[in-house]
């Protein structure tokens, strides 16, 4: 009898620890606690951190927030970047990137993305008052040092784009900004948000814009493929702050109604 009693409950054991390996992305994030948003510290009205404090802010700072208070969880940022990002995403560092994720067909390759809710198109920013680069037209010309954040969709865009300047893609821990101020680039390519910030912090640069849109891209959260489930929530999530005025006042917070997608 005891045998048999024993067999029982160990049977039960295994079927409980077999149901949480079998659970899906929503039951282990829930067994966790915690909500695990990737983003990069870097991205100005995004997700960005303040140097002398520390402190996060940006559009998607809120949105997460808001999510993790849908769910009932606490939520971790884990720090990430458009290079990093698959390799985040794909080893479960965190449950979802939210950090204005531009979707590109490389990328969905490996991620799967929620509905757009940014859009924007490429800028340069150069020196004010710059001798090389006066308008968009002067961009791709024979000696023109273009640079790129590395892993950001300006790299394969610019790689296919330039036909006369050369293309410098810059890494960590160098920033497009210094190679700027160094003159090892004459411009660099950069987003709406990113375009902000270098006018709201920087007197020295001036933006240049193109004529017409120029390559824009829909932004998206990223998650894991597989779990649809978990995709439904965080897509769903989306759509209601589309429509519930969350995601307008958080770009109005942030400096990016212009760019806001509400359907």
């Amino acid at each position: 009898m005891k045998s048999v009693l024993q067999s029982l409950v160990a049977s039960a054991a295994l079927t409980w620890v077999s149901a949480i390996h079998a659970s899906d992305q929503l039951q282990r994030i829930r067994l966790a606690g915690a909500l695990r948003v990737c983003i990069w510290p870097d991205y100005y009205g995004v997700t960005y951190r303040e140097p002398a404090t520390g402190r996060l802010s940006g559009i998607d700072i809120d949105l997460a927030s808001a999510f993790a208070r849908e769910l009932g969880l606490k939520l971790e940022f884990v720090d990430s970047s458009f290079s990093t990002l698959i390799a985040d995403v794909q080893s479960e560092r965190c449950d979802v990137a939210m950090f204005a994720i531009g979707v590109l067909p490389q990328r969905a390759m490996h991620l799967r993305f929620t509905r757009p809710y940014l859009r924007s198109g490429i800028y340069a920013i150069t020196h004010k008052g710059s001798k090389i680069v006066r308008e968009w037209s002067d961009i791709d010309r024979q000696g023109v040092a273009v640079g790129v954040q590395a892993g950001t969709f300006m790299e394969p865009v610019m790689a296919a784009a330039l036909r006369h300047a050369s293309l410098v893609v810059v890494r960590p821990p160098a920033t497009r900004e210094q190679e700027l101020a160094a003159g090892r680039i004459d411009l660099f390519m950069t987003d709406y948000p990113y375009s902000r910030r270098m006018l709201d912090n920087v007197e020295w640069v001036q933006v240049v814009a193109p004529p017409e849109p120029f390559h824009p891209l829909p932004y998206a959260y990223a998650v894991k493929p597989g779990d649809g489930e978990w995709f439904q929530r965080v897509d769903q999530f989306v759509y209601r702050v589309q429509r519930d005025g969350r995601l307008l006042a958080a770009a109005g917070r942030h400096g990016l109604k212009e760019i806001a997608v509400f359907k």
